[in-house]
């Protein structure tokens, strides 16, 4: 269920629970979970900008100063961050169960708000539920089940981000999968009077901010949040089917494949969204000017870094490699042409030129779908301050590196869940819990020396 494909299914044993997964991923081995047969590599599709030709430095963007203005086709890249020198290596690290009274259906994300938890899950609903105390219930806080196509095993309610100033106006973005044309939808809906005991959706309040066609079921991407400099990020995959037969990784001239950026600070039944005048492609004749950074496969989860404002996320693989990649401003990643640093169309003597590679890559045999995480900023496990930590939903390792000299530095498995891990979230004090497809919510913890 981290949403992508695989020809051979994955049989998985959850160790705590003796659940038996049958996953499907993206091709043979690295992507997200849908149960069906991927398609032969078809033709590499046409391009309607012409990517950077020089390979940029990599490194994150969001707090380095822009550079020159763009150009209308050749987008530039933002000098990378430094992270202070890394700590003691991360150890002694345990999952604890949160709200294990409450029962959830395969969930896809966690978000504070107040004193509650929020969940969604994949069907279309949104469950609220307090933080402070051990629930015995949760509340439905928005249900959208009957506009939400699952029809595909990647499609459902998969992003949810609330606008920086809920508190006074109300309103959160939701991501899901719809049909008939089938379409990802992201959407603003309000929530009730501030202050009200049970501040929940409004019904009928929603307001169609953006509707992407999708060609397949599978590879949707999904992820929505606002970055720290206001503005909401939206991740959309290739498309689907298998190899990227429609050549949308590398086509900017499609939204698929890529991650948004738009300004929705003024939208209303009257205005939509803005294209920020510092995007990459914002003045450019033949790209969308949302896209931020592309050639991504399934970029699954991404997140900010709430110390220093990076951009990160899991792209999920096609056959042999996952990759988890630092986000750029005009970043190419590559795809279809490299699945994580090699070739993948055509096979062999592919032309690389232009494009990122990953901070970390790992092939089949460790897992078939990342889950990107976070950069961990909380107070509970002091040695994990400044990891980057990730997992994967087949093989249900939590790792963790620091980025430091512009490389991951002692990349580490942390802990060996047996979980079928969906996805990571944060609270507002920075601590790190995971999500399941059983719909169990964990919190990562230090355990006793």
């Amino acid at each position: 269920m981290p949403f992508h494909e695989r020809k051979i299914p994955l049989v998985l044993t959850v160790s705590a629970a003796a659940l038996i997964l049958a996953v499907a991923c993206g091709g043979n081995a690295t992507t997200a979970a849908v149960p069906t047969v991927e398609q032969s590599i078809a033709s590499f599709g046409p391009t309607a900008t012409t990517p950077p030709q020089a390979t940029p430095t990599r490194g994150p963007t969001l707090t380095s100063p822009l550079q020159a203005e763009p150009t209308p086709d050749s987008p530039p890249l933002a000098t990378p961050t430094q992270v202070p020198p890394p700590t003691a290596a991360p150890l002694r690290v345990a999952l604890q169960r949160v709200a294990e009274s409450l029962s959830f259906s395969r969930l896809t994300n966690l978000v504070q708000v107040d004193e509650r938890l929020l969940v969604t899950e994949q069907a279309g609903r949104v469950m609220s539920f307090p933080i402070s105390s051990e629930p015995t219930e949760a509340a439905v806080f928005l249900d959208i089940r009957n506009q939400v196509s699952t029809a595909g095993n990647e499609e459902g309610l998969l992003g949810l981000a609330f606008d920086p100033d809920f508190e006074s106006n109300g309103h959160f973005y939701v991501y899901y999968s719809a049909a008939n044309p089938r379409r990802s939808v992201i959407s603003r809906f309000t929530a009730g009077t501030a202050g009200s005991e049970e501040r929940m959706a409004v019904p009928g309040s929603e307001l169609i901010v953006l509707e992407v066609p999708e060609p397949f079921s599978n590879h949707n991407g999904g992820q929505l949040a606002f970055g720290p400099d206001g503005m909401l990020y939206i991740s959309l995959g290739d498309g689907g089917s298998g190899g990227d037969p429609q050549g949308n990784g590398q086509n900017t001239s499609t939204l698929l494949g890529s991650i948004l950026r738009i300004d929705v600070s003024e939208i209303g039944p009257s205005q939509g969204y803005r294209i920020p005048p510092d995007n990459p492609f914002a003045r450019a004749t033949k790209a969308r000017g949302e896209i931020w950074a592309y050639g991504l496969r399934n970029p699954w989860r991404f997140t900010f870094d709430r110390e220093h404002g990076d951009l990160w996320t899991g792209d999920v693989g096609q056959n042999s490699f996952e990759e988890v990649d630092l986000i750029q401003r005009g970043g190419n990643y590559g795809w279809n042409t490299l699945e994580g640093n090699h070739c993948f169309s055509p096979r062999s003597g592919c032309d690389p030129t232009g494009t990122l590679p990953p901070v970390i890559e790992y092939s089949a045999n460790k897992g078939c779908s990342v889950i990107g995480g976070y950069v961990y900023r909380g107070t509970d496990v002091p040695s994990l301050t400044g990891t980057y930590l990730y997992g994967d939903y087949c093989s249900g390792e939590i790792r963790g590196f620091r980025f430091e000299g512009g490389e991951a530095d002692d990349d580490a498995l942390l802990i060996d869940s047996g979980l079928a891990i969906t996805s990571f979230s944060e609270d507002q004090d920075g601590e790190i819990y995971v999500l399941t497809q059983r719909g169990r919510i964990y919190r990562v913890t230090a355990t006793s020396p």
